[in-house]
This record gives C-alpha cells, sequence and structure tokens, in this order.
C-alpha cells in the first residue's frame, strides 16, 4: 500500500473515532438494589421508612430534556424519618450528600430539622447504584442523574397523606449542592415533574459553574452557602449567578463564608484530596436543551469520555476541604432560618 493511501486511511479512521467520541451517550446498566435495602432496612430506627420509587440514569440534562425513554430505570431509595412531634402533616426536607457520600454533619442539619418539627428523607442515591464515592471522576452517579431522583422522590412522597406536598425543600452539599441548586433549573422541573415542585432550595458549596443559556428557575427561593476559599468549586459563580437572578426578581441569595474552604461544616482540619477535580478556572455553558460546553472553547461534555478531555483542559487536581468553627455552627442557624421561613409559615 503505497504511503499517500496509509495517511487517507489513517485519516479516516481517526474522522471515524471522533464522530464515534462525539456521537456516542454513556449509558448505564441497572443496578439491583436488594443487598443496599437489607442494609438500610437493618439500621432503621422506630421513626423511620424506606421510600423505594423508580427513577432513571441519565447522565446529563440533555438525556433528560430529550433522551429520557432511551435511558435505563433504575430503582432508588430514601429513608424517610419522622420527628417526635405529632402533626397531621408534616413539612419535609429532602437531603443530598456529595461526592464522597454520607457523613455525619449531614446528618447533624437533619438531626436539627426534626427538632424543628420537619421530617426528613435522605436520599440514596449512590448507595441504590451500588457507588460509595465519585470524587475524582463525577461520572458513575451524576448531578443530573439525581436530579431525577429527587423529582421521583418528591412524587412518590406525594401519595402520602401526612407529608404536606406543597412544604418540601430540599438541601445538598458539593455534588448534592448542586443537585438542590439545578432542581430549581425550570426546564428540568417542567420535564419530569409538572405537578410537583420544592418549595426551598438550600445548596451547600455546590458546582455553579455551568451558566444556563437562560435563567429560567421554578421561582422558589434558593439560598446558597459557600467557602471564600473554596477551590474544589469556587464561590465566584455563585455570586454571579446569585446577582443574575437577584436582576430577573429571582428570591435568591448568598452567604460567602470567609476564611472557609470546600466542606467548611465539616468538624476537621483542612487537607487536600490530591485526586479530586479543582473547578476553580472550569466555566461551562448550559444550553436550553441540556447542552453543557466549555465556555473558552465550546467543547462539549456529551458523554464520560468528553467531559474527562473537557475537564482535563480547564480542572486542576488536589483542592482542600475542611471544616471553619465559625462558618459551620454559623451555617446551622442559616440552615434552620432558611427552612423554618418557608416550610413552617
Amino acid at each position: 500500500m503505497k504511503l499517500r493511501q496509509k495517511f487517507y486511511n489513517f485519516i479516516v479512521l481517526i474522522g471515524l473515532f471522533l464522530l464515534f467520541l462525539f456521537f456516542h451517550n454513556t449509558k448505564y446498566d441497572q443496578v439491583d438494589i436488594s443487598d443496599a435495602l437489607k442494609s438500610a432496612m437493618s439500621n432503621l430506627g422506630e421513626n423511620q421508612q424506606i421510600i423505594i420509587f423508580d427513577s432513571k440514569n441519565p447522565f446529563n440534562f440533555y438525556d433528560i430534556l430529550n433522551n429520557l425513554d432511551n435511558v435505563s430505570n433504575q430503582e432508588v431509595y430514601g429513608v424517610l424519618t419522622y420527628p417526635d412531634i405529632k402533626k397531621d402533616k408534616y413539612p419535609l426536607v429532602i437531603g443530598i450528600a456529595g461526592s464522597l457520600g454520607w457523613s455525619n454533619h449531614h446528618y447533624g442539619y437533619l438531626d436539627r430539622y426534626l427538632d424543628m418539627g420537619i421530617a426528613t428523607l435522605s436520599l440514596h442515591s449512590f448507595e441504590s447504584r451500588g457507588v460509595s464515592s465519585t470524587v475524582g471522576e463525577q461520572v458513575s452517579a451524576t448531578i443530573p442523574m439525581i436530579v431525577h431522583d429527587a423529582y421521583m422522590a418528591l412524587a412518590a412522597l406525594s401519595s402520602k397523606d401526612n407529608i404536606d406536598i406543597d412544604k418540601v425543600g430540599i438541601t445538598g452539599w458539593s455534588l448534592g449542592g448542586g443537585v438542590s441548586l439545578f432542581a430549581a433549573w425550570k426546564p428540568i422541573q417542567e420535564k419530569v415533574s409538572p405537578d410537583f415542585q420544592f418549595a426551598a432550595h438550600l445548596p451547600f458549596y455546590p458546582p455553579c459553574i455551568a451558566e444556563p443559556e437562560e435563567l429560567e428557575f421554578t421561582g422558589a427561593p434558593i439560598h446558597i452557602l459557600i467557602g471564600e476559599l473554596d477551590d474544589w468549586v469556587p464561590a465566584a459563580p455563585c455570586v454571579e449567578m446569585i446577582e443574575a437572578l437577584k436582576l430577573e426578581d429571582y428570591d435568591a441569595d448568598i452567604t460567602v463564608y470567609a476564611n472557609s474552604h470546600h466542606s467548611f461544616d465539616r468538624d476537621m482540619d483542612v487537607k487536600t484530596v490530591e485526586h479530586a477535580y479543582s473547578l476553580t478556572d472550569c466555566r461551562l455553558t448550559l444550553s436550553n436543551t441540556g447542552v453543557v460546553k466549555t465556555k473558552d472553547y465550546n467543547f462539549p461534555l456529551s458523554n464520560s469520555t468528553l467531559q474527562k478531555i473537557g475537564l482535563y483542559f480547564c480542572a486542576d487536581r488536589g483542592p482542600s476541604l475542611g471544616g471553619n468553627k465559625e462558618a459551620r455552627e454559623a451555617s446551622k442557624v442559616s440552615a434552620q432560618n432558611f427552612m423554618a421561613k418557608y416550610l413552617l409559615k
């Protein structure tokens, strides 16, 4: 074979590979949750019960808005906990953990809501998919996937006569913060939950780096809590997003805690997580059809491989993680006041 023909063949192969890369969809197999349910049920308290519901495994928001029928089904569970205070109907907060999974400080917030007379649902999207952590990869369980879970949990709760479905708030940390923030994005709510929406959104240090093409949100109040020194997910794009929402007359606010890192509400010293993504220099766009691209190069993060490539060029590794006593105590009060304002009145 002549050298020129070999070169042409090589170019054709590269072209075919690039076509495959750009049009390939990331798909997930359905996971059996039997073992996860056995473990969860063995640790239930007298005031708790398991809620099981049907969800899906969308990789991204595009899948939710355009391709949901072709996405695999997934059973997901949450743990519903009732307060000691007796009521005919309970307001409720759905909680979503971060990339490291559920930790004691997450449950601390839920316990304080219980003390206020608010029921809680800890969403177990990771456990339902056999995932323990997504740190450093953000692929095995994604924000869109868990946003879908959260709305399916909301629909499941609507069938319970003792839950006030109009008074259900959502909160989450880091990845879970992204879930509680983008659950307020109206195109998703209208698509998967036209009959129900969350009454309040309290994201802790969410990734605000994906800027929606149009700021169409549900109108429910949003309050972001984030650290000034967060180099995991930076505070600056969250400040910019909240300012833009305020200009559109949305009920949105943000608290940036001074001298505070990612997970400022943990009771631990600040440390470096070498394999985690640092997204300080990453800015993305989110189209109305759910397509996420890098802002600088318009590079689509449409599947897991393209996402890894895109993040390789804009993200670093080795962000910091750890608590700040003043911010931790202040956030406890802020969280309780926020949920009391919108769920107890």
